[in-house]
């Protein structure tokens, strides 16, 4: 196993990952982080580290090529430095958990998957993060499914590139990163596109592998979440727009029809009414039983979290706002892309 790691000023968060990876035993052979020139301590951390334990070392990427975002630059030259059968891309922000390096290896020999990324345990957020971030969460399984299942359409195919792993043959016969370069959701993009031409991909449940906690705020996480969770990048333009509508209907609008009966501006005297009525209750129960299957995602679940549900109309909000605006820059970065790579090509 290689651990490829792709920073850019990531002091404030890259301790326990670097903890967390130090503590892995076999398969692990050596945690490659690729910095891409950081200014703050980052490349000092991963320095100190590597000189107690020579699995580590550091890195720094060559210039960033127009055209490509600055993350999956980084991982291609990760690739390339690598040299263990498998390649395990994690970002700078999970904690790796005892075991986890071992667990996703046995997993993927065991499901007989090439290619295969896992879902987190979300760490250390507030009450207002978890009143929003489930909601958001859902409209991926509302679309795609739950994590876990089995060979789904290469169009529908999920996965994180949080943690990532894939056999390094497969990467490198099929042009590593380099079909994800001009992706926001470099992640889905690539999962997506290697199983179109094949491979077998999967998306499991890691929230006992790993957890994550990635944004700072309730703004910075309506920000960085919504910059890719439309999957533009890696879906048709009318797939997307019928997933938008899917979302509006069965998530977003259930609570704003139920809404309207209570305010008496729908009414339930007719029998089409009723049926309206009896249908969006029937949606609300489902998405009310759903926080059970997200119970073990979240290390903490605050009243924030049971009162997610009330969330789904707004998370739809940022859904569609996604969907119509194609994001420019990412960690810091202003990037110019051209259009986003076709990933059926």
């Amino acid at each position: 196993m290689s651990v490829v790691v792709a920073t850019l000023n990531e002091a404030r968060r890259i301790g326990p990952c670097l903890a967390g990876l130090a503590k892995q035993g076999a398969p692990l052979r050596e945690v490659i982080v690729v910095d891409s020139h950081s200014k703050d301590a980052t490349p000092a951390m991963v320095e100190e580290i590597a000189a107690r334990d020579r699995r580590f070392r550091l890195v720094n990427d060559p210039p960033l090529p127009t055209g490509w975002v600055g993350k999956v630059w980084a991982l291609q030259h990760g690739l390339g430095e690598a040299t263990s059968e498998w390649v395990l891309g994690i970002d700078a922000d999970t904690e790796p958990q005892p075991g986890m390096v071992a667990a996703v290896v046995q997993a993927a020999q065991a499901m007989r998957y090439d290619v295969v990324s896992f879902a987190p345990q979300f760490a250390d957020m507030t009450s207002a993060e978890q009143w929003l971030q489930p909601s958001m969460l859902l409209t991926l399984v509302y679309r795609f499914g739950a994590a876990g299942m089995a060979d789904p359409p290469p169009d529908r195919v999920m996965a994180n590139g949080q943690c990532f792993l894939a056999r390094r043959e497969v990467l490198l016969a099929n042009g590593g990163y380099e079909v994800s370069r001009q992706s926001w959701a470099d992640d889905v993009t690539l999962a997506r596109w290697l199983a179109s031409r094949g491979v077998r991909v999967g998306f499991l449940d890691g929230s006992r592998l790993y957890k994550v906690r990635a944004y700072d705020s309730l703004g910075h996480m309506w920000r960085e979440w919504g910059r890719s969770f439309d999957l533009s990048d890696a879906t048709t333009r009318v797939r997307q727009w019928f997933d938008v509508l899917y979302i509006a209907l069965a998530q977003g609008m259930p609570w704003l029809v139920l809404l309207a009966f209570a305010l008496g501006a729908l009414s339930a005297q007719t029998p089409a009414g009723l049926v309206l009525l009896r249908l969006n209750q029937t949606l609300v129960a489902i998405r009310v039983l759903m926080l059970l299957a997200l119970w073990g995602s979240y290390e903490r679940r605050s009243m924030g979290f049971w009162l997610s549900p009330l969330a789904d109309p707004v998370a739809a909000w940022r859904l569609i706002l996604s969907t119509v605006r194609r994001p420019k820059g990412w960690r810091g970065r202003t990037f110019t892309l051209g259009s986003a790579p076709d990933p059926s090509r």
